[in-house]
């Protein structure tokens, strides 16, 4: 923290300077169209939704950031394996908690994986094989922002798998898991879900210009 005397004066410091163009850009404005404006007014029934002031936010967020640094430690000194994996409804946050885990890591560290569609090979490959290439070495912490739970959700209901392909991913997928375990990975899994008003919110909210490339993620 070089000239400051504890970690208070710190994060002071921080929230008195121009946060970065991630944060700043979150914040922004949104461009909102009159169909967003009359669906926001029609869900919150002309309340407005309970929010964290932007201080509070970022102050708490720092604090936490803090924590994870420590944590980032011990993984570096321990060679501790981490995977994490963030799945939920599209919308619900993942991209955004992913950049804040991330933000103050060594990338050395921290990475994240973000597997585009298989190709035709990976298609015909055991089902898992694309992603162990990216599973934690020692001293790693790894973010997998959607992972081999696809079969079970974006595949099934997009009908991308067989139903047989399906059943054979739940009769597998409990042992693959246990078998990283047994290696040494400390495996931690996030769902995030939001209600379909507010992920419908969200999706008009992406007419934001700003915005626009999520329609191709």
């Amino acid at each position: 923290m070089g000239k400051f005397e504890n970690a208070d004066e710190w994060i002071e410091a921080e929230l008195n300077e121009t946060l970065d163009e991630m944060f700043e850009a979150e914040f922004n404005e949104p461009i909102l169209s009159q169909e967003t404006r009359e669906y926001i007014k029609k869900i919150y029934r002309g309340k407005k939704p309970k929010t964290l002031e932007n201080r509070v936010y970022f102050k708490n967020l720092l604090k936490l950031q803090g924590e994870l640094i420590k944590l980032q430690n011990w993984v570096e000194n321990t060679g501790a394996k981490i995977l994490i994996i963030c799945e939920g409804r599209d919308s619900a946050g993942k991209g955004g908690v992913i950049k804040r885990i991330t933000q103050r890591l060594n990338p050395r560290v921290a990475r994240v994986v973000a597997l585009p569609p298989p190709s035709e090979r990976e298609q015909t490959q055991w089902y898992f094989q694309r992603y162990v290439p990216h599973l934690p070495a020692g001293g790693e912490i790894v973010l997998f922002d959607r992972s081999w739970y696809n079969r079970a959700g974006v595949e099934k209901v997009m009908e991308f798998a067989t139903k047989d392909q399906v059943e054979q991913f739940y009769r597998d997928v409990p042992d693959f898991e246990r078998m990283l375990i047994r290696s040494g990975i400390i495996l931690l899994k996030y769902w995030f879900s939001i209600s379909d008003e507010e992920q419908q919110l969200r999706f008009l909210m992406r007419k934001d210009p700003l915005k626009q490339w999520k329609y191709q993620t």
